[in-house]
């Protein structure tokens, strides 16, 4: 969908068959958009019980030249940001597949990042992806086409970058595995921030065993698939500024390897990439909007089958750090693959900060269901700053302690340390073991993104399937902590 602003209603906002929409606040009018002593509009309103609740929709039609006009009321609650974002998101839910080509929406007096939070909301709400459909009735096809915003367009570059960068993570997370796997991961990346400047690294299995990454490729062994290691970095501030490191899990397909997973649901196992996915997206959301800070985004790649040379549960395995771990269960290895990654980023880069994500642990999903992600650091400067840009961008953390009780939960008999601990904290306990890998002096913060990263239903800013999470969060935690 093409989104454009215009600083006044054009004039082709009355032609017919386009939709006109409306911001209205929670309890309060359109502010002069519309005659608002129209009982019309009034009666529509009440009929439809609307109050202005942020993402609600009343529609109605009146009386134009030659016809009838369609007009939306859209609900932007307080009149926040977010609000305006939900917003958006409902313009395009209601209008993606309705017939109707174009929509003018006319937002007055709003804020620039008000108006730029609402396009980003439209923009993303209409991501879709059919390209493995060939029967679609034309009512199941999309038909908007266009969006005009009437309204500053300030702000809406830095988002127009984040919602391309939603759209590659969401991408990534719904591609079928036989199509996407480490390396074609890696060219789909490549190719997605070609022309950036973003400087790219990439590691084979083969340089990965000179490096020692033996948990990492022990994850990769029962797979006719060869892992990777994409690393993008992206200079901002100038060389020599403090560098964040960003990690994402990818496993592009899980089967739990020699501990293999239940049959049922197994092919949602395809979006065990979501952290790597996040990653992704974000590091091509700061190269577009030219974020003023330095980055490394690293992603572990690898696929997890059963076969005669999978991994068993008792192997154990030295990591590139030089610890030993035992693993108890082959499923449990998103944490394998992500100690590597850890101790490579540390030593070829020095980062001063980390923040890894990932699909960790179902239990995150028994704690926080869908709503939040779980955040475990071990710096409380890095956790509140992670905290507050979860809340102003919508993705949002809760956090969860880390002890040397739950330390000891995941002490080995015979290595340094079990790939998991008893069934108890199982989100924690994965989170202790990522812990191990982190040197002194670095601030780290992890992730848990099991619940997030793909929808059962419809959301505010996504259809059922990818959501894209962990972009906007990663976003603009550089834009508020890093940026110089």
């Amino acid at each position: 969908m093409k989104i454009a602003f215009a600083a006044t209603r054009p004039d082709t906002a009355l032609a017919a068959g386009e939709v006109l929409a409306l911001p209205v606040q929670k309890g309060g009018g359109t502010a002069g958009l519309v005659d608002e002593a129209d009982p019309l509009l009034a009666a529509a309103a009440a009929g439809q019980r609307f109050d202005g609740e942020a993402g609600s929709v009343a529609e109605l039609f009146v009386p134009a030249e030659g016809g009838a006009r369609r007009v939306l009321l859209l609900g932007v609650g307080t009149g926040d940001d977010a609000g305006y974002e939900r917003a958006g998101g409902a313009l395009t839910a209601r209008l993606l597949t309705s017939g109707v080509t174009a929509a003018v929406a006319d937002l007055g007096a709003a804020a620039p990042l008000a108006a730029a939070r609402f396009a980003a909301g439209a923009a993303q709400r209409a991501w879709r992806f059919d390209e493995y459909r060939t029967k679609l009735a034309d009512k199941q096809k999309p038909s908007l086409a266009s969006l005009t915003v009437v309204g500053s367009d300030a702000a809406w570059r830095d988002r127009a970058a984040v919602t391309d960068g939603v759209a590659l993570a969401r991408l990534l997370a719904t591609l079928p595995p036989n199509i996407l796997y480490p390396e074609t991961f890696v060219e789909r990346v490549l190719s997605a921030v070609d022309g950036l400047g973003l400087e790219a690294t990439v590691l084979t299995e083969a340089e990965m065993r000179d490096l020692g990454m033996g948990a990492l490729l022990g994850v990769s062994q029962g797979s006719a698939r060869d892992a990777r290691i994409l690393a993008l970095r992206w200079t901002g501030a100038g060389e020599g500024a403090p560098l964040t490191a960003l990690v994402g899990k990818g496993v592009t397909f899980d089967t739990g390897g020699i501990s293999i997973k239940p049959a049922a649901g197994m092919e949602d196992m395809k979006w065990d990439m979501g952290g790597a996915a996040a990653v992704a997206g974000a590091m091509l959301a700061l190269a577009k909007r030219g974020a003023k800070a330095n980055v490394i985004g690293v992603m572990g790649l690898v696929e997890n089958m059963p076969d005669g040379n999978a991994q068993r549960p008792g192997d154990v395995v030295t990591t590139m750090s030089g610890q030993t771990v035992e693993v108890i269960n082959t499923d449990a290895e998103g944490r394998l693959v992500l100690c590597d990654c850890l101790t490579w980023v540390q030593r070829e880069h020095k980062p001063t900060r980390i923040v890894d994500l990932a699909t960790l642990t179902g239990a995150m999903i028994v704690s926080l269901g869908n709503e939040y992600g779980g955040l475990f650091s071990n710096d409380d400067a890095l956790a509140d700053a992670l905290l507050a840009a979860g809340r102003a961008s919508g993705d949002q953390l809760w956090r969860f302690p880390l002890a040397d009780a739950y330390d000891r939960l995941i002490d080995s008999p015979i290595a340094d340390v079990k790939n998991v601990g008893p069934r108890g904290a199982g989100s924690i306990t994965a989170a202790q073991f990522l812990q191990r890998f982190v040197e002194t002096g670095v601030a780290w913060a992890h992730l848990d993104i099991a619940g997030m990263v793909w929808a059962d239903k419809d959301g505010p800013t996504w259809a059922k399937g990818a959501t894209g999470y962990g972009v906007r969060v990663l976003d603009r935690f550089v834009a508020d902590a890093c940026e110089a």
